[in-house]
């Protein structure tokens, strides 16, 4: 039997911090504007699957782990933020030169590549584990049944996918992406100071 109200609960509490402005959001415009909508869409399905993976640890008793080992939380954290403070200066340094690739700018352009630079980029985003470990833990219900489970990773699913492909798909336009060439330097290092700014925010 599935929980209609704790399902309700995760999506609204999910929705909310969803839209909330952090690293992926960062890097899903990012891709939009300066590569192909196949890679944006591409990498929306690598962050996707990461939200899947932190909302199924979350549900698990993620934010119980984290309480008992406070200094797995603090290593993530630490490791999150390094790899985001390196990502935005990769941007900055590389600023309207070509679109910077998180593992090998020689093959930035696959489609492959981009699924997994929204992985890593996901990985490393403190603001995930940080949302999932605390926010999403309490509001999901401890030992609920499998129909209820699945529901909840259903609605994390549906949720990420369509906020993150609705701005790849929207931001990837013709129009936009023209627009982007012409301004492409300034674009560049405004996206790699955003993400260098969170990475120190997130060490502060």
């Amino acid at each position: 039997m599935i929980d209609g109200s704790a399902v309700l609960t995760v999506f609204l509490v999910y929705l909310a911090g969803v839209v909330i402005p952090g690293p992926n959001f960062v890097a899903v415009v990012h891709k939009a504007v300066a590569a192909t909508r196949s890679e944006a869409l591409a990498l929306v399905g690598g962050i996707v699957l990461v939200n899947l993976f932190w909302s199924s640890c979350a549900i698990a008793g993620l934010g119980v782990v984290f309480a008992a080992l406070p200094w797995a939380a603090l290593l993530i954290k630490v490791l999150g933020a390094a790899y985001l403070m390196w990502f935005g200066l990769r941007l900055l340094i590389n600023a309207g030169k070509h679109a910077p690739g998180l593992l090998n700018d020689a093959v930035a352009g696959s489609c492959r590549q981009s699924f997994i630079q929204g992985v890593v980029t996901n990985i490393g985003n403190p603001k995930s584990m940080a949302f999932y470990a605390a926010v999403f833990s309490a509001a999901a219900p401890a030992h609920v049944s499998p129909g209820t489970f699945l529901s909840m990773l259903a609605v994390v699913v549906m949720v990420s996918m369509a906020w993150y492909g609705m701005v790849a798909i929207a931001l990837s336009q013709p129009r936009i992406a023209c627009a982007y060439q012409g301004r492409r330097k300034a674009i560049d290092r405004l996206c790699g100071g955003l993400i260098l700014s969170l990475g120190i925010r997130q060490l502060a």
